[in-house]
């Protein structure tokens, strides 16, 4: 099969969407890779990289679509890629539809098929290609609400750990999944105050055996919601619905009650975020004040930090692209039901239920189409 690896457009995005290791791992198995020219050159990856690990190199992103039936990408396709994708061909990558029906409706058209990384599902229950994502956004969520705090950023002036003699921020976290957890045990190494609430009360008992009673665990329900938002200096949203909307925990009301000058770190705003003041943002422009509160919302947060994302992402979605590229598109996902979840669009039709849900369109089980294809 014909791998292609184009670069992303996205703004301030640099992650790739294969490494030079894993381009070699395709090759070995019988498969040619085409790499546009400077796809990883961000990432610390130069083409010379992938030349030796046996990829062909294009300069072309053109050469990418009209040529290769799987495209491996890392965030959603924009207009312009959409544009270029056709009927017969595969794309592989983030794409978030359920906050995004413009996106879903371009896909629609193309008659490509379309696999979201994170809807494919895991034996535990789990998302494996979001949750290295979801562990450098819950982790980077720290850093840039600490930042967000400062005064420069229209922040209170408050330090997430504090001095001796001076309490530390009261950090609240919305969520005790991967992001979640991994944004309590950056906040807790900085010695913040942390909070977090969840509905799923296992899930908060392991946090607590987790961090040895280190951090407060609380069941979420709309009074403590409510009370450990309004007294935060730093909220991390990072709730998830897999393949669905986020839910708007987070209600305009409750960030006029947060003292000025607090922050917002929105790590579900690719979801559509969970508060109702959050709206998507840009590495260039990634802060905006609402309601006197800092919200911090970009949605490609992990972008910032490239070379680290792409070999994460990379170690999780290698063996999905293997069992693609090896078996061919339909038997891959015929043969594998978690990567059959990823399936989101096939040849027109919408395929994942979540996605129709949240955005209140018509779709077909998976199974069903790849079963029956149309004649």
């Amino acid at each position: 099969m014909l791998i292609g690896v184009p670069k992303e457009i996205k703004n301030h995005e640099y992650r790739v969407g294969l490494t030079p290791a894993s381009v070699r791992e395709l090759v070995t198995h019988g498969h040619e890779v085409l790499v546009q020219s400077s796809a990883g050159l961000k990432a610390g990856l130069n083409d010379q990289h992938y030349i030796l690990a046996g990829a062909q190199i294009s300069p072309s992103e053109k050469e990418i679509f009209d040529r290769c039936e799987l495209v491996i990408k890392v965030k959603e396709p924009q207009p312009e890629e959409i544009a270029k994708l056709s009927a017969g061909q595969t794309l592989f990558t983030y794409l978030h539809l359920a906050a995004d029906k413009a996106q879903a409706n371009a896909l629609l058209q193309s008659g490509a098929t379309a696999i979201a990384y994170e809807t494919v599902t895991a034996d535990n229950g789990g998302l494996p290609l979001l949750s290295p994502m979801s562990e450098v956004a819950g982790r980077m969520a720290v850093q840039a609400g600490a930042t967000s705090l400062e005064m420069q950023q229209g922040g209170s002036g408050i330090l997430l750990g504090g001095v001796p003699g001076v309490s530390p921020a009261a950090v609240t976290i919305l969520g005790a999944g991967v992001a979640g957890t991994n944004a309590a045990r950056m906040a807790m190494g900085l010695e913040a105050h942390v909070t977090v609430l969840d509905i799923n009360l296992d899930r908060l008992k392991q946090l607590d055996l987790q961090f040895s009673g280190r951090l407060n665990t609380i069941y979420s329900t709309r009074q403590t919601l409510a009370d450990y938002v309004t007294s935060a200096d730093l909220v991390i949203g990072a709730v998830l619905v897999p393949g669905s909307s986020a839910p708007k925990l987070v209600s305009t009301k409750m960030v006029a009650e947060m003292r000025d000058g607090s922050a917002i770190v929105d790590i579900a705003i690719d979801q559509g975020g969970c508060c109702e003041t959050s709206r998507p943002t840009s590495h260039d422009s990634p802060r905006y004040i609402a309601e006197g509160v800092v919200h911090y919302c970009v949605t490609n947060m992990p972008g910032a930090v490239a070379r680290s994302s792409t070999f994460a992402l990379n170690n999780a979605t290698l063996p999905f692209i293997i069992r693609l590229a090896d078996l061919g598109i339909t038997q891959a996902l015929l043969q594998d039901s978690h990567l059959m979840n990823g399936l989101n669009v096939h040849n027109g039709i919408l395929t994942s239920r979540a996605v129709s849900t949240a955005l209140s369109m018509q779709y077909q089980p998976a199974k069903e189409i790849l079963s029956h294809p149309q004649s």
